[in-house]
């Protein structure tokens, strides 16, 4: 039925859920890799925390942003037209409840490469990998695609040969995961072995306050279920990764990862396919 609904909605599709207590588990290509995304910000965020616990950086530490100097995006700092100053820590809870590009690249700039890397290596999960921030992410795309900005990428994106050359848009050339490592991280977020338990905390806080609905979430529209979560959004791919909390004590790890047949800047069925998908999934784990 999972495959079946990612057709149905148009969209290549992997997914992977997993009962966060007891490790049982459902995939569709759950170890084959997909590209992050933004969803790299939750690895990024993991490793901050953990740096942040050995005392390696100062979450309190301010930091003035000017508008020039921000990587663009269309939430957040990214989109603001004056000076900022935020600590770290605040940079971090905006690069994921709004997906910020900018917070999230200057976050990268103090954890980098190499930190997250090695918290990666650290919690046994080496099959995320991390290459660059937002702003090398869309240099790339500029340089593969040979064009000038990316209002023009998308204007062009339908032309023959353009998603072809475009390495953000292949696992193996860019910021990558598998659906099932992904589960991994977050069951780990859930259980305290990410990091401390008050920076496990933090993070389960953050991820709860994410503010976009229409994918995971519009799976479960019900007030007693609550859905923390990350999205990611790079052109045709649409992804979310999060955690699903029932009433009755019940916590569900889910991943799924989303490519578009077409190449269109709106794709309702493909924002809602993750959320069926992911109900189809915890359904199945909870018969």
């Amino acid at each position: 039925m999972i495959e079946r609904a990612f057709r149905e909605a148009g969209v290549w599709g992997r997914l992977h859920a997993v009962d966060v207590d007891t490790g049982r588990e459902i995939g569709v290509g759950a170890d084959d890799p997909v590209v992050l995304a933004s969803v790299y910000k939750v690895p990024l965020l993991v490793a901050f925390c953990r740096l942040a616990a050995d005392g390696a950086l100062d979450p309190a530490e301010r930091v003035t942003l000017r508008p020039d100097e921000r990587t663009e995006g269309g939430t957040g700092l990214s989109v603001l037209l004056d000076e900022v100053t935020m600590s770290l820590r605040d940079l971090a809870c905006l690069m994921i409840t709004v997906s910020d590009n900018a917070a999230a690249d200057t976050v990268y700039g103090r954890v980098g490469r190499d930190g997250i890397a090695a918290a990666l290596d650290a919690l046994g999960l080496r099959r995320i990998h991390v290459v660059g921030d937002g702003r090398d992410l869309f240099d790339a795309l500029l340089a593969d695609s040979g064009m000038a900005d990316l209002g023009e990428l998308w204007q062009r994106l339908d032309e023959p040969g353009v998603l072809d050359r475009l390495g953000p848009l292949d696992p193996s050339r860019t910021s990558d995961g598998t659906p099932r490592e992904l589960t991994r991280l977050l069951s780990m977020i859930w259980r305290d072995e990410a990091a401390p338990a008050a920076e496990c905390a933090l993070m389960r806080r953050m991820l709860g306050l994410q503010v976009w609905p229409h994918r995971l979430s519009s799976g479960f529209p019900r007030d007693d279920v609550r859905v923390s979560g990350k999205t990611g959004t790079l052109l045709t791919v649409r992804n979310e990764i999060g955690v699903v909390e029932y009433p009755d004590g019940g916590r569900y790890a889910v991943a799924v990862f989303t490519r578009a047949f077409e190449a269109v800047a709106v794709q309702p069925r493909a924002d809602a396919v993750i959320g069926t998908a992911a109900r189809l999934a915890v359904e199945a784990l909870r018969a």
